[in-house]
């Protein structure tokens, strides 16, 4: 053992001088002096292969920098920065690059290692000259501007790459993809009328190409959704094969509740592309989203006939549809069908185990969710939540409560799981345990909406430190504005302070986006306090027939009509 031991650092030193004979040569062959290769040159990077080899990348990166500075070699400089890189020290990657490309102005993979650099650190100023070089030297510039296009929605700094975008799209004004990469970054930073021009002009140079009408289409959408549908019309009426406008176009007739309309564009889909699983797959969601269960059922089951590439997704699908029409052991056949090595096989189980507690098995349930293999800690909650959900249905409270409080102590830094471990601390009427659940979310992720709503409206529920509710629930709606659960909070808060006009304004705005029973239940209450005791028992009435077990709403209406 020990003599095989002995081979490593010797290969170790044999490479490393191979590397320096190799960087002797390249010094030579450029007639370059070669006095830097020193002693201390040769000690110098020595440290850097060997700080490499122990697992320091920080030091080798500097060190292989230092050498490439006095050297002014690129390889070296190619080598700090892929070292740093490694070692996730940014700013010597940064400076390791840009010597890189300064050493090799052709070096097509330093610029681009550079560009990502300068994006991750923002420096969009700084990002003109390499990309300006990397366009210029691709042969493919259309492909170059697309890929922009995908690689600057991640930056933030929108109006800063709208600059940036024009002095790269400048010198290429008959480019559509050069329009195109502008007119994007201009509707990304809510620039609707340079995005408007820079898309026309797109289109005079490519008439019918669809990248542009969809693109349109989206920026239209901010002054009205019927001005994007008559964009999209004028398109299909032009260019009727255009199937990705049409789909778009399907869509946002979906969203609009002009169902009809959006079936015929389905039809001419699928007369179009009989044979394409992909679009059979996106009209089975949008049907799903139309509750059209029979229709969604029949696009999938033709997408899996068609060869769907995933098919599990399918079949996750499929269980779903099943499940909304009732038919609980058709779901669960879809539900086994998923592969175990499938990235839906954890969705499809844990919709299984909700069926199984459904029929009455919720023990079944909890020992099939207890026994998935191979958790990462991320999945682990969604199962937690999921079993712990199954037993606040089967009115067992207090042993939700216990399981979340185990799975907080195991998994500490999971919003979600805290979230649902302070709601299940206020069914056993532990309010200080939720209190401080949600205030430490709301620490942990200040943008979190739902712990500033649910504190709020349990302190207005429970009629205590009103003024301090009313804060927490404006912080939510100013986090998420067309909440209806928000603004529901923000009704009740306002009935609780004997403000019933405002209440009544708030809540009939949460109702008209999402007919929720306890959203009727307060509806009706205030409608009733203000004397509209018809309409309040019409609200209550009619929320009963779609929802007849909601507890919130048989309390309500029920303390109200003794």
């Amino acid at each position: 053992m020990q003599r095989k031991l002995l081979y490593a650092p010797i290969l170790f030193l044999a490479f490393a001088f191979v590397s320096i004979a190799a960087h002797a040569d390249s010094a030579r062959s450029t007639n370059k002096n070669i006095s830097g290769l020193s002693a201390e040159f040769v000690y110098k990077y020595l440290v850097g292969e060997i700080a490499g080899q122990r697992g320091d990348p920080g030091l080798a990166s500097a060190v292989m920098l230092d050498l490439a500075k006095s050297a002014r070699d690129p390889r070296l400089a190619e080598r700090a920065t892929r070292a740093a890189l490694y070692g996730n020290q940014p700013q010597i990657a940064l400076r390791a690059a840009n010597l890189w490309v300064e050493l090799d102005p052709n070096a097509k993979e330093g610029y681009q290692v550079l560009t990502q650099l300068l994006i991750a650190s923002g420096k969009i100023a700084e990002l003109r000259a390499p990309l300006q070089k990397l366009i210029a030297g691709e042969e493919d510039r259309a492909g170059a501007f697309m890929y922009l296009v995908n690689m600057f929605s991640r930056v933030s700094d929108k109006a800063g790459i709208v600059k940036l975008m024009q002095e790269l799209a400048r010198p290429y004004p008959d480019l559509p993809e050069a329009r195109f990469a502008l007119a994007h970054a201009a509707w990304s930073a809510e620039q609707d009328k340079l995005a408007l021009a820079e898309l026309q002009a797109a289109e005079q140079l490519n008439p019918g190409w669809e990248p542009a009408a969809l693109l349109k289409g989206q920026v239209l959408q901010r002054q009205g959704a019927g001005i994007a549908l008559q964009s999209y019309r004028e398109f299909l009426d032009i260019y009727p094969h255009g199937n990705e406008v049409r789909l778009a176009y399907a869509k946002l007739l979906v969203n609009e509740k002009q169902i009809e309309s959006a079936k015929q564009q389905f039809d001419t889909l699928v007369e179009a592309a009989p044979d394409n699983a992909e679009i059979q797959v996106v009209i089975g969601l949008l049907s799903v989203q139309m509750e059209d269960f029979t229709n969604a059922e029949t696009h999938f089951l033709k997408a899996l006939d068609l060869n769907f590439k995933e098919p599990d997704q399918i079949y996750l699908y499929l269980g779903q549809v099943a499940e909304r029409r009732q038919q609980d052991a058709r779901a669960q056949e879809w539900y086994a069908k998923v592969n175990g090595d499938s990235s839906q096989y954890l969705e499809a189980q844990l919709h299984s185990a909700v069926l199984m507690a459904k029929q009455g098995h919720l023990d079944e349930a909890r020992k099939r969710i207890a026994e998935l293999p191979d958790l990462t800690n991320e999945q682990r909650a969604v199962a937690l939540q999921t079993e712990a959900n199954l037993l606040v249905q089967a009115k067992r409270p207090q042993e939700a409560f216990d399981l979340l409080k185990q799975a907080v102590d195991n998994l500490p830094n999971s919003p979600d799981l805290i979230y649902d471990y302070s709601m299940a601390a206020e069914r056993i009427h532990r309010y200080d345990v939720m209190e401080h659940e949600l205030r430490k979310l709301i620490l942990l992720k200040p943008e979190m909406w739902h712990a500033y709503n649910a504190l709020g409206y349990s302190l207005a529920d429970r009629n205590e430190r009103l003024d301090e509710a009313q804060k927490l629930i404006e912080k939510a709606l100013a986090l998420s504005p067309g909440d209806y659960f928000v603004l529901d909070s923000m009704g009740w808060i306002k009935y609780r302070r004997g403000q019933f006009n405002q209440a009544l304004d708030y809540l009939k705005r949460a109702y008209a986006v999402q007919a929720d029973p306890e959203i009727a239940a307060h509806l009706g209450e205030v409608l009733w306090q203000q004397g509209k005791r018809e309409e309040a028992l019409k609200t209550w009435e009619e929320a009963l027939r779609e929802h007849p077990d909601n507890e919130v709403l048989l309390n309500t209406s029920k303390k109200f009509k003794k």
